[in-house]
């Protein structure tokens, strides 16, 4: 998507499939001092009628449609919805021939088609990567061969208390532990089908490197953890990385998404348009 393509009268127009937390988020900045040359054009959400109400200030409105249509509103789609729905979401953009600006990874991992799809009908899926740091390092090194890398992930356990796998294996973080707890080791695949809304970035690690099935995973439960901690290591013959970061919640101490994932869309969105563009 060439950037010049766009301009304040030829407007890059901008949907959001979801209206939660970070949708909301986009939508503030994108109809308030917005980015030159992006326009919010469309919204759709699961519950339309609230979706309208929530943008009702929004000013100018943009349309509120089933996802379906989203398409035929926007050259742009972001995907900030639960991961459940990202095939209602990608299949109509990209057999449309649009481009997706996408959140949920890991449902790559299991629906590896929609990036078959999107070749098939000159549509495109772009990961929003703000979550994680060091992926254009890493993009690099897969260009001359990577020989190891590892996610290293530290969630609250609050955050993990609920899920089906730490129940299944008797993990009991009712009470948090005194000490950080190891929970989960394996390959990105596994990963992000076992905890498709807590592991996304595996997913985006994976798709920047070595792959689902070569791309390791290790999950820890930290009593001491404020956000999410997220660390690469990685082992090549031009370069070796070790870089964390610490990402703060959106809600405050009981907040799940990220901060920075609205920001990230928001930094996808303006490359797109800029006649400048930092990082490969």
């Amino acid at each position: 998507m060439p950037a010049m393509n766009y301009s304040l009268d030829n407007p890059m127009r901008v949907a959001l499939a979801g209206f939660g937390t970070v949708g909301q988020s986009v939508a503030r900045h994108l109809t308030g001092d917005g980015i030159p040359a992006v326009r919010l054009t469309a919204i759709s959400a699961r519950d339309l009628d609230k979706a309208r109400r929530a943008s009702a200030s929004l000013k100018p409105a943009p349309h509120v449609v089933p996802v379906a249509e989203l398409p035929a509103h926007a050259d742009v789609i972001v995907e900030c919805a639960p991961a459940a729905a990202f095939r209602e979401i990608a299949e109509p953009a990209l057999m449309a021939g649009k481009t997706l600006v996408a959140v949920s990874p890991s449902a790559l991992a299991t629906q590896p088609d929609l990036i078959d799809l999107a070749q098939a009908h000159g549509g495109r899926i772009q990961i929003a990567t703000g979550a994680l740091p060091g992926l254009d390092t890493v993009r690099g090194a897969r260009e001359d061969g990577i020989n190891s890398v590892k996610l290293v992930a530290s969630f609250r356990p609050d955050r993990l208390a609920r899920s089906d796998y730490v129940i299944a294996h008797g993990f009991d973080f009712s009470t948090p532990p005194d000490e950080p707890v190891l929970i989960f080791s394996g390959t990105a695949r596994e990963a992000t089908t076992t905890f498709p809304r807590h592991l996304n970035v595996a997913a985006a690690l994976a798709l920047a490197g070595t792959g689902l099935d070569k791309t390791l995973v290790d999950l820890w439960v930290d009593p001491d953890a404020v956000g999410t901690t997220l660390r690469i290591e990685l082992d090549s013959d031009v370069i070796k990385l070790d870089l964390a970061a610490w990402n703060q919640p959106s809600g405050g101490e009981k907040g799940g998404t990220s901060k920075i994932v609205a920001p990230s869309i928001l930094a996808a969105l303006r490359a797109m348009v800029s006649p400048l563009r930092v990082g490969s």
